[in-house]
């Protein structure tokens, strides 16, 4: 990973923040392209949804998460309301390393309780969205003392490097982004954060359940149309980037809950016959009318089930918090002492696995 020497850094108080970005083999907007040409060159044709979060994604993302019908958001921060000191003291003073980071609104929940419990905390957001790094970090510094923040502007892939320097830490992973994961893609995944953990260091994961397909079908397809804006967006995107030329006024949002897969799937849905341009590629495609593209896969999880998979790329599970319904947990897991690592450190035994809810 290259990471620009001149990093962004700035003070608030006593609390420090580092905003790094890693900078990519090629130009983002034609990092941006090739990924278009991958998704519209595929049947079914599909878009990375990693894309959707520029700043207007964000945004609209922070609506979404506010309406009546997307209970993710709420559900996860009161259980890690709930539970918090509980998971700092079973991981003990560590580094707290969170993936796709957003607001970080809940995990402000998380800072207090290490800050309570241990004094200065090192906090390292990732996100791909420089507005959400920054906006998030500012709001951080100005409400703790003694938090120093190292945040990083790149993908998932651009973290892992940091690891071993960062250990012993706990890997936050909220949001039931893991959701958002193929199997493919998901196994990718775990492999290379588990390589890139110490035996002993910590993973706190969020997974939203199986449950009944209406309340998924609800949450996906608000009443007050920021899930359809948030499908839009990502085309919007595709207009202002690479010249695509796109009639917004022709997407139509889709989302419904497949259960034969566990998983929601959202498509943007062709009213009318487009021709999308990718000029920093001099490349175009024709979607007809009613042809469909996918922008977003999120999967729904079994937990006993999820344990199991998890266990075979050598996290344990400590721990698992739900709430009173059983619709969302947030999993503590300790990776494992493979044998062979010189990186492993002296850690307590965790207790047996059990579920706590609320």
């Amino acid at each position: 990973m290259a990471l620009d020497l001149t990093a962004r850094a700035f003070t608030v108080g006593s609390s420090s923040v580092r905003i790094t970005r890693c900078s990519p083999d090629q130009d983002p907007v034609h990092d941006f392209a090739r990924a278009v040409v991958r998704g519209l060159s595929d049947r079914p044709r599909w878009l990375p949804c990693r894309f959707l979060y520029d700043a207007e994604g964000s945004k609209l993302f922070e609506r979404i998460c506010d309406t009546p019908e997307y209970y993710l958001t709420r559900t996860e921060t009161a259980i890690l309301r709930a539970y918090a000191h509980a998971i700092c003291r079973l991981t003990g003073a560590a580094t707290l390393v969170e993936l796709g980071s957003g607001n970080a609104r809940k995990t402000e929940l998380l800072l207090e309780a290490y800050g309570r419990a241990h004094g200065a905390v090192r906090y390292v957001p990732v996100d791909v969205s420089e507005h959400a790094l920054y906006e998030s970090t500012s709001a951080l510094v100005a409400r703790h003392r003694q938090l120093s923040i190292e945040a990083v502007l790149g993908t998932y892939e651009n973290a892992l490097d940091l690891f071993e320097r960062l250990s012993p830490l706990v890997l936050l992973f909220l949001g039931s982004t893991v959701g958002n994961l193929n199997q493919t893609e998901a196994a990718a995944f775990w492999t290379r954060v588990s390589r890139a953990l110490a035996p002993g260091d910590f993973v706190l994961l969020g997974a939203d359940l199986v449950k009944p397909a209406p309340v998924l079908d609800a949450a996906y397809n608000d009443a007050a149309g920021w899930s359809a804006a948030f499908t839009r967006n990502v085309f919007a995107r595709m207009n202002r980037e690479l010249g695509s030329g796109i009639d917004l006024g022709t997407i139509e949002h889709e989302a419904a809950y497949r259960e034969e897969w566990g998983r929601v799937e959202i498509f943007a849905r062709f009213t009318q016959r487009q021709i999308i341009h990718l000029r920093p590629l001099s490349r175009s495609f024709t979607v007809e009318a009613g042809e469909r593209v996918m922008t977003e896969i999120s999967r729904k999880f079994d937990l006993r089930e999820l344990a199991t998979y998890l266990s075979t790329f050598g996290l344990q599970t400590v721990r698992a918090f739900t709430d009173a319904t059983g619709w969302y947990a947030v999993i503590l897991l300790r990776r494992l002492d493979d044998g062979g690592s010189h990186r492993s450190r002296s850690v307590p035994r965790p207790e047996e696995p059990h579920t706590a809810r609320l």
